[in-house]
């Protein structure tokens, strides 16, 4: 199956942000409805948050999609100290800003560890997890991981200065968007390779890298470290999105199924046959559950 995005894919309808402790601003984009329920996405590996998803659809469900860019990462200020605690509480600020206790919450690929420590501080009263990143480290994944994948986890565990200065060594937004494509199975290559998704999506990750790569080689060190989170705790209602046919080899090694397990509040969509652009090619299903988690009011039922 080919999707088109001709008329899906567009820039932020606005942009915004707010002041933090310590001099550092937390910015954000933003679609639909400016009345409407807010909604959390968190973008993945080196993303500003400029790439959107399922935009189509938000006037119809009242839904207002705010997707931040984490410290470092486009127009957010860097946190030399960031970590999933941290931009869980910059996250929390946001929430707070917008007058809220609870929200929520989608999150796709890397942008997964740092919804579940939302999650875990309160911040999320739904969380919707798309082809996301699992703790990597976990000695159930190790026999199953790719050589490199496997090598980075440890690396990232034993010695996260020396991971951080390689990384930094070679990363860059355009290198990164062709491994992302290489790694990708044909039916993920249909949609992250093909215009206008594919300009979209390169333009998200220019700006992710604009402060250089230190943003993002902070998010992949979270996120390949123990992530010191009590998945067990979360008791906002979890759905995890998973296509068969993803071919990234630093998403969930199991599809989810062993995260389902861990989550007191998980339902698991599972779809043996599609990729893991599943928030592009079944945004419509995944906001109109979320959509059900909401007050008409624009305030999250907790």
């Amino acid at each position: 199956m080919t999707y088109s995005f001709d008329e899906t894919v567009r820039r932020p309808d606005r942009s915004d942000r707010i002041a933090l402790a310590g001099n550092r601003v937390f910015a954000w984009s933003e679609w639909g409805p400016v009345t409407g329920t807010p909604v959390l996405f968190l973008t993945g590996a080196g993303m500003a948050g400029t790439l959107g998803f399922g935009l189509e659809h938000l006037e119809k469900l009242n839904l207002r999609l705010i997707a931040p860019d984490r410290p470092g990462l486009g127009a957010s200020s860097p946190d030399p100290d960031k970590s999933l605690a941290s931009v869980a509480r910059d996250v929390g600020e946001l929430v707070a800003n917008l007058g809220l206790v609870g929200i929520p919450v989608v999150a796709f690929s890397q942008g997964a560890p740092f919804a579940f420590a939302a999650a875990a501080s309160g911040t999320a009263s739904s969380l919707a997890i798309v082809s996301g990143q699992d703790e990597l480290y976990r000695p159930e994944f190790a026999d199953g991981l790719p050589d490199q994948v496997r090598d980075m986890t440890r690396h990232a565990q034993e010695d996260p200065a020396g991971f951080s200065a390689m990384l930094e060594g070679f990363a860059e937004p355009d290198g990164f968007y062709d491994l992302v494509l290489s790694m990708s199975s044909p039916e993920d290559r249909s949609v992250y390779g093909v215009e206008p998704f594919a300009a979209a999506y390169r333009h998200a990750l220019r700006e992710g890298f604009r402060q250089g790569p230190k943003g993002y080689v902070l998010d992949t060190l979270a996120a390949l470290r123990p992530w010191c989170i009590d998945l067990g705790m979360i008791n906002c209602p979890v759905s995890l999105w998973y296509g068969g046919k993803d071919g990234s080899p630093v998403h969930s090694p199991d599809f989810g199924l062993s995260l389902a397990g861990r989550l007191p509040n998980a339902s698991r969509r599972f779809f043996p046959e599609e990729g893991g652009a599943l928030l592009w090619t079944r945004s419509l299903d995944i906001l109109s559950e979320l959509a059900t988690t909401s007050g008409n009011d624009g305030s999250a039922v907790l």
